[in-house]
């Protein structure tokens, strides 16, 4: 980062911006200044670039020192992934709607603000990390295979509890008085529990940054939220449950790929679309056990590297209709805990890149490929700026306690091994107090 960053307290500054106006989509819902809501759209190529400068997430960065004016690059899917960390560990917003979980889409979140005792030693004192758990939901469902069926998408994140009856989903939450008439009347429970904090559930674990670039020239971009993954395609092909095998599941995210408006090359944007029209069934990038695979339905050949697969090297094909494992969460955190033991010269790779049409990797650069799309997990570039020195992080006084036996092992061990380094070496983590 060019800029120093500083520690700045989230609550006092948030209600300012909550209440300030300033920000379109960021406002109260109802008198009683409990439940507000927060504008939560994806980037895509048809996105101004007015509307991705001036939102609530890059004040933030600015105000902590995570991105400068003039010397740092725009990059909007980091600045909302640095708000969301923030929230996620604050103990007083209580995230109480994700839009972006439903099916269809609704870009925004509803979160809970609510003061914390001052007598009551929960808020002065770290709790111990409990109930270290994945969210099951995301790994009782099976992959889609050979499409044979499609996939179940998890339940909205808002606690369907006795203090909060919806009846009818959530279809009417365009208008934010029928969710704030259900709420309005909620009972504060009078012992609340002491908010647990860890580092698995501080970070998003299936979040994707994807970005499209034609010979070398960036295109369009967007972040992936969606826990099942994406389909990237181009044309007017929208799957439904009779199509699954042609198109792949209905629960996946629909990206399409930026058109040619933007290539000023006549020759190089007659190629370009001479792949793109072969693109209608698209690469399917799915999520599973917290790893991606890669799944090329399209006519147009689709070549890969990323971690294992070497550069310069042989081209990498993606066999059309297989499933082909293109990144291990696991495999990266044994590495990444290697890197910080001393035992590996570098951190691990963790970006993904997909070349359409061309050879890849070949010893030509990627800034020659007319069509190539980076996929980067959010969840390894988070870890790696904490162990690289970009955040901010301090473990004081953490005793990790596991209760849930029937989580994903692996991966519980390794974030555990991630955690106890970071407490060695007193390095700041996301769930200290005084960034609140």
């Amino acid at each position: 980062m060019s800029g120093a960053q500083r520690r700045i307290r989230l609550k006092p500054w948030l209600l300012d911006q909550v209440n300030s106006g300033r920000f379109d989509g960021l406002y109260w819902l109802g008198p009683e200044r409990r439940l507000f809501q927060i504008p939560w759209k994806h980037a895509t190529r048809h996105t101004p670039a007015s509307e991705e400068e001036n939102t609530v997430f890059k004040a933030w960065a600015v105000e902590t020192g995570k991105y400068q004016e003039g010397v740092d690059g725009p990059d909007p899917a980091k600045w909302k992934a640095n708000l969301r960390c923030a929230l996620n560990k604050s103990r007083e917003f209580k995230l109480k709607f994700d839009g972006t979980k439903e099916t269809p889409v609704q870009p925004y979140k509803i979160y809970e603000f609510h003061l914390l005792s001052l007598n009551s030693s929960s808020s002065l004192q770290m709790p111990n990390l409990m109930d270290l758990t994945i969210n099951p939901q995301l790994s009782d469902s099976a992959p889609f295979g050979a499409f044979g069926h499609s996939q179940m998408i998890p339940a909205p994140l808002l606690p369907m509890t006795s203090d909060l009856q919806v009846e009818g989903g959530f279809a009417g939450l365009q208008d934010p008085n029928p969710l704030q008439n259900q709420i309005q009347n909620q009972v504060e429970p009078q012992n609340p529990q002491p908010c647990k904090y860890d580092l698995l559930n501080s970070v998003p674990l299936t979040d994707l940054d994807l970005k499209f670039q034609y010979r070398g020239r960036t295109v369009g971009s967007l972040t992936v939220s969606n826990p099942q993954g994406c389909r990237l395609y181009y044309g007017q092909l929208e799957p439904n449950a009779a199509q699954v095998e042609l198109l792949g599941p209905v629960s996946l995210q629909q990206v399409l790929f930026p058109g040619t408006s933007q290539v000023q090359h006549h020759k190089q944007r007659f190629y370009t679309e001479a792949l793109l029209e072969v693109m209608e069934r698209g690469l399917i990038l799915e999520l599973w056990e917290q790893d991606i695979y890669a799944v090329r339905l399209c006519q147009c050949k689709v070549f890969w590297s990323g971690p294992g697969v070497t550069e310069p090297g042989p081209p990498n094909p993606l066999e059309r209709e297989r499933k082909v494992k293109v990144f291990s969460l696991n495999a990266f955190l044994q590495d990444l805990i290697r890197f910080q033991k001393g035992h590996a010269p570098n951190p691990p790779a963790f970006d993904i890149w997909f070349c359409f049409g061309e050879d890849w990797p070949d010893r030509k650069p990627k800034e020659k490929k007319l069509i190539m799309v980076q996929v980067v997990p959010v969840v390894a570039r988070i870890l790696t700026e904490m162990f690289s020195g970009e955040l901010s992080w301090s473990t004081d006084s953490i005793r990790l306690q596991i209760s849930n036996p029937d989580v994903k092992d692996q991966t519980v061990e390794q974030f555990k091994e991630l955690q106890r380094l970071l407490q060695s070496q007193h390095i700041h983590g996301p769930w200290t107090s005084t960034g609140s």
